[in-house]
């Protein structure tokens, strides 16, 4: 059995601009152009308004996700940067990561998840409605966008 370890760190560390930019290259084959336009600050993802996590296996980093304040309540986190290295997917790591993300997300008392999604992303799809995420109107970055999909879910 392989040993997963789930850390924080900065977004602008090494470890995370590689994931991300694998993440992105990976959205730009499903739909082209740079991946992801979203407009993200690193300040972002710094606590207590949001937190980015990498998954390690057996020491390597295999996979990503992230969480960031949305709107002004202070109650709703966006999840951001999921993503699982091809050779590390279908180990059930993306459901490891995405509860690691809500538990941060609750720790700074966030009460509801939302996300934006595409359709040419169906296993992402799958995780979250198996997750108990369920569709909302699109909202962000992406709201008007064909094929945006947008879900949310109480923490």
């Amino acid at each position: 059995m392989s040993e997963i370890e789930i850390r924080t760190v900065r977004y602008g560390s090494l470890v995370a601009q590689q994931l991300v930019a694998s993440a992105l290259a990976d959205l730009g084959q499903r739909y082209g152009g740079s991946g992801d336009d979203t407009p993200v600050d690193a300040a972002d993802f710094d606590p207590p308004a949001g937190a980015f996590l990498v998954a390690y296996v057996d020491g390597e980093p295999a996979a990503c996700g992230a969480w960031r304040s949305h709107g002004d309540s202070g109650e709703v986190a966006e999840i951001k940067r999921m993503y699982t290295t091809p050779a590390a997917r279908g180990r059930g790591l993306a459901r490891t990561v995405l509860a690691a993300v809500e538990r941060s997300a609750r720790e700074y008392g966030r009460k509801r998840l939302v996300l934006e999604c595409g359709d040419k992303q169906p296993e992402a799809i799958a995780l979250y409605e198996s997750s108990g995420f369920e569709r909302i109107p699109n909202f962000g970055f992406y709201r008007d966008a064909p094929g945006c999909i947008s879900f949310a879910r109480p923490l």
